[in-house]
C-alpha cells in the first residue's frame, strides 16, 4: 500500500503547478482522498478532499478559489490543480487517505491515515 505525490517545484507568485497522487497496491475507489500541507514551522494544514465514491470535494478557506482537485479512478489518481499560487503556499504537500471515510465531511482530516511522501513546493520570485 502506497501513495506517491509528484509535481513539486519552484514557481513564482501567481503561477500554477499541478501535483499528482497516485496509489499502488490498492485502488482508491469509494474513499475520500486529501491533500495537506506543512509549511516551515507550521502545523499541518488539510486542504482539500475528494470522495472517490460521488466526486464531492471539500477546500480550505485558505485555497478555495484556487486550487482545484480531481480524481481519475482509471489510473488510480488524484490531482490537485494550483492556480494564483502566493509566498505562503509555500509548504510540502501530502496526499492521504483512508479506508473507513467515504466522504469528505467536515472532520474527514482525521481519517485520513494513510499518507504518501510529500513534494515540496516553493513559491518565490
Amino acid at each position: 500500500v502506497q501513495l506517491q505525490a509528484s509535481g513539486g517545484g519552484l514557481v513564482q507568485p501567481g503561477g500554477s503547478l499541478r501535483l499528482s497522487c497516485v496509489a499502488s497496491g490498492f485502488t482508491l475507489d469509494s474513499y475520500a482522498v486529501g491533500w495537506f500541507r506543512q509549511g516551515t514551522g507550521k502545523e499541518r494544514e488539510g486542504i482539500s478532499c475528494i470522495s472517490s465514491k460521488d466526486g464531492s470535494t471539500r477546500y480550505s478557506d485558505s485555497v478555495k478559489g484556487r486550487f482545484t482537485i480531481s480524481i481519475d479512478n482509471a489510473k488510480n489518481t488524484v490531482y490537485l490543480e494550483m492556480n494564483s499560487l502566493e509566498p505562503d503556499d509555500t509548504a510540502t504537500y501530502y496526499c492521504a487517505t483512508t479506508n473507513i471515510a467515504r466522504m469528505c465531511g467536515p472532520y474527514v482530516w482525521e481519517y485520513l491515515d494513510i499518507w504518501g511522501q510529500g513534494t515540496l513546493v516553493t513559491v518565490s520570485s
